[in-house]
């Protein structure tokens, strides 16, 4: 085992995280946990009836609880939802005591991915405007993540081997 530390993606929806998460973690042979959908596991709910019976304000304190909780294993890829990295307790703990990788994409690239998608809440109920309004937000969130990778043009594969390079530095 290299590491105690946890590998933590973050980034926008449709930015990868659960792709590229369960790449990394099987070539590391790691434990994956995708957070979006230990939460829907927990609840027995899909994340956009949550939003839409419960709110945004609910989903975000399960989130947190969740995230926490999942945050305490080791040697673990952890895929974050889009929004987790905006709550400051989530923030503080995955940059103090974890590998953290912000996948960065080009906004009109993951606009592309997100707009017409039907199972993302936020992106069901917004102009684009106001998608890449909350991609800049939330740009200022993501860059305080250990490591940054740009991942316009490159390959599922790519992103994989830039992540496991500087996992293997750690």
């Amino acid at each position: 085992m290299k590491l105690k530390k946890n590998l933590v993606f973050i980034g926008m929806m449709g930015s990868g995280k659960s792709s590229i998460g369960s790449l990394v973690a099987n070539k590391l042979k790691l434990n994956f946990i995708d957070i979006d959908n230990e939460i829907e596991n927990n609840l027995k709910i899909k994340i956009k009836k949550i939003f839409e019976v419960k709110g945004e304000a609910y989903f975000r304190k399960i989130e947190e609880q969740i995230t926490l909780k999942k945050l305490k294993l080791c040697s673990t890829v952890i895929s974050l939802g889009g929004g987790a990295f905006e709550n400051n307790i989530i923030r503080k703990e995955v940059v103090k005591n974890h590998l953290s990788f912000w996948l960065k994409w080009d906004y009109k690239i993951l606009l592309e991915r997100i707009k017409n998608s039907r199972k993302r809440p936020l992106a069901m109920n917004s102009t684009e405007n106001e998608l890449i309004d909350l991609m800049k937000k939330r740009s200022n969130f993501y860059s305080k993540a250990s490591y940054e990778i740009k991942c316009d043009n490159l390959t599922k594969n790519e992103i994989m081997n830039k992540v496991i390079k500087i996992y293997e530095k750690n």
